[in-house]
């Protein structure tokens, strides 16, 4: 996901959430709050996110890497 369409999105979802919360609770602290919890939630979601990524991408390569290395070797030993 890219950054721009992952800032609508969350900006969106914190003007949803502080609607919400202002309708059911009726005070405009509640629902600041709540619209600040959901975007420290969301912003730690998606930092665990591009962590994992860069985590998976990283174990692909290495991973690619080792066999790219024994089937040299397979080749080399029948020389």
């Amino acid at each position: 996901m890219y950054f721009p369409q992952f800032l609508v999105g969350m900006s969106a979802t914190a003007i949803i959430v502080a609607i919400w919360t202002y309708i059911e609770a009726g005070s405009i602290w509640s629902a600041l709050g709540c619209a600040v919890l959901a975007l420290i939630v969301l912003q730690v979601g998606y930092a665990g996110l591009v962590v994992c990524l860069i985590y998976w991408r990283s174990s692909e390569a290495a991973d690619s890497t080792s066999r790219i290395s024994v089937a040299a070797q397979e080749n080399l030993d029948g020389i």
